[in-house]
């Protein structure tokens, strides 16, 4: 079955920065496109990035484009998203997300980034 697995937050300074990673498994990764999305708390989950299967293709949000950028290792199995010059508005918990249109969207348990001084 699919699961997807996120690491790498954390407490970081504003200014500062993180990388997330998202181990896949389950499916053969190569051959979706791949999503990161953040819940602030009392908030709606919003999608931050978007990576093609291959990687030749991303997008990102308006409030994270030139600080945060997706990428992925097929031979992996893994997409990461790095973070810089974080802001205190950043402060969600990230999810990994996989779209597959007949079968819906797939979500691992989130991880946590609070960006405070």
């Amino acid at each position: 079955q699919v699961q997807l697995v996120e690491s790498g937050g954390g407490l970081v300074q504003p200014g500062g920065s993180l990388r997330l990673s998202c181990a896949a498994s389950g499916f053969t990764f190569s051959s979706y496109g791949m999503s990161w999305y953040r819940q602030a708390l009392g908030k709606e989950r919003e999608l931050v990035a978007y990576i093609s299967s291959k990687g030749g293709s991303t997008n990102y949000s308006d409030s994270v484009k030139g600080r945060f950028t997706i990428s992925r290792d097929n031979a992996k199995s893994t997409v990461y998203l790095q973070m810089n010059s974080l802001k205190p508005e950043d402060t969600a918990v990230y999810y990994c997300n996989l779209r597959r249109v007949l079968y819906g969207d797939y979500w691992g348990q989130g991880t946590q980034v609070t960006v405070s001084s």
